[in-house]
């Protein structure tokens, strides 16, 4: 796994919008205008949000993951090159617990994730 099929996993969520807000070559990945998806400008790391600070803290002890700088607690940093299932669902799921944070009409505007993923 590498950035770009990091990259390109965040690319294929609905409403999904790249920037580099800080310059320097930063993919942060965001929907509805909020994070989902962060990898710094000189990382191979992908920070993502977890449901809750426990769940993080589990992925951090086994670890699965680190604690992703400046970052609440409740998101974690994988390796860039982690097991490409592992990587695909925790960004698949950081996406839907911002998504879900939107309110309803955004939500609605958005198309429906693929549930089998």
């Amino acid at each position: 796994m590498s950035r770009s099929r990091v990259n390109d996993i965040a690319a294929a969520l609905p409403g999904a919008a790249h920037s580099d807000p800080w310059g320097g070559g930063h993919d942060c990945w965001k929907v509805g205008g909020k994070i989902f998806a962060l990898i710094g400008a000189s990382e191979d790391r992908v920070s993502v949000k977890c449901d809750s600070i426990e769940t993080a803290d589990m992925l951090i002890e086994a670890g699965i993951a680190s604690k992703a700088p400046y970052m609440h607690r409740s998101w974690v940093s994988l390796a860039c090159d982690a097991a490409e299932d592992e990587l695909d669902h925790r960004i698949r799921q950081s996406y839907r617990i911002i998504r879900g944070t939107l309110p309803k009409k955004a939500q609605a505007e958005l198309a429906e994730i693929d549930p089998t993923r």
